[in-house]
């Protein structure tokens, strides 16, 4: 059986080998630095399975230039970097590693919302200057605030049990009630703009699609309360970034935006456009607004870290091996998210 892993680290690579060893499990395996694209795949035509993360764009033509292709296992919870229809037409099994990281992820959201709330990035700018002035860096307490949680499943359910352990009023957004989280910690769930116009804090926790695209945009991000506080771990997309931009100049989200994900464009114009002059005054005006949220001292970006902890890491592997190897080896499906079976 010849598999293949995808942004793989040195540590990985050896942690892999030893569990794989361990096991007794028979398999050609080798392994890339980088994600999987249309300039490699030429190297892995007799792949039977691959295992990737979230920037190898599986589409239909990296699909069809795999003719032995099997199974694809992607090392997250989400799958919206993978052609699941086409890989349903070709009879491709493809799946994924839910609850890797549902307390991990919740962990780091309280970790922004801290952080925010006691102003931890102008504090540390400052003090690593040599200045040690506590003016404007008056915090808030987290007890007695109201936490809008949109979406409840695995993360929403931990930031909700968190949440409950401060103190904190909680409302929440989802298709889906959860009657334990009602029962235990008193969630209430409302509709979409109410929980905008009524939380102190709103962190999100849904899965990208169609339906979530920009679901926090230019319109209703003005139903916020102009000392609101916004944290995205989920996918960078759901928010409309612009709308974070427009509110920032306009004086909301005062309380502070925290993102560990964001659009896919670009912070800044590439170099090479800029020589020739050949960039819009459009995407200047976005490389600007992108710049600007950079540095504001209530904002803070980081580099989709939240689910990255050794012991989240390290439960992602072990069910990715158990993935491949239940599915391709004992014919019984694991964590399957297309309508291909084993």
């Amino acid at each position: 059986m010849k598999i293949y892993f995808f942004e793989i680290e040195d540590w990985e690579k050896l942690y892999i080998e030893k569990v794989v060893k361990e096991k007794g499990l028979q398999a050609d395996i080798e392994f890339f630095k980088e994600p999987l694209t249309p300039a490699i795949v030429d190297k892995i035509k007799d792949a039977e399975a691959i295992s990737i993360f979230i920037y190898s764009k599986i589409t239909k033509e990296i699909i069809d230039s795999l003719p032995n292709l099997k199974m694809i296992v992607t090392r997250s919870a989400g799958y919206d970097h993978i052609d699941i229809d086409y890989a349903n037409k070709k009879g491709i099994i493809v799946s994924n590693v839910p609850g890797y990281g549902d307390n991990t992820v919740a962990e780091y959201t309280f970790a922004l919302i801290l952080a925010l709330a006691r102003k931890l990035k102008p504090m540390i700018e400052r003090t690593s200057k040599g200045i040690f002035s506590r003016e404007g860096l008056t915090g808030i307490d987290l007890m007695g605030k109201t936490i809008g949680i949109l979406g409840t499943g695995r993360i929403g359910s931990h930031v909700a049990k968190i949440a409950n352990g401060f103190g904190m009023n909680i409302i929440a957004y989802d298709r889906t009630r959860r009657e334990e989280l009602i029962e235990k910690y008193n969630v209430q769930y409302m509709g979409l703009e109410e929980l905008l116009m009524n939380a102190d804090i709103i962190t999100i926790h849904l899965p990208y699609n169609k339906s979530t695209h920009y679901l926090i945009n230019k319109f209703n991000i003005k139903l916020t309360k102009l000392d609101a506080m916004l944290v995205n771990t989920s996918r960078g997309s759901i928010v409309e970034l612009e709308a974070i931009v427009e509110a920032l100049k306009e004086g909301r989200l005062a309380g502070g935006v925290a993102l560990d994900t964001v659009e896919l464009e670009e912070v800044l114009p590439e170099e090479e456009e800029l020589k020739r002059g050949d960039i819009t005054a459009i995407r200047i005006k976005k490389a600007i607004d992108r710049y600007f949220i950079l540095q504001s001292e209530n904002v803070i970006i980081s580099p989709h870290i939240a689910y990255s902890t050794k012991d989240a890491l390290h439960r992602i592997l072990d069910i990715t091996i158990e993935n491949l190897f239940s599915c391709l080896v004992e014919g019984k499906p694991r964590n399957v998210v297309s309508k291909a079976s084993c």
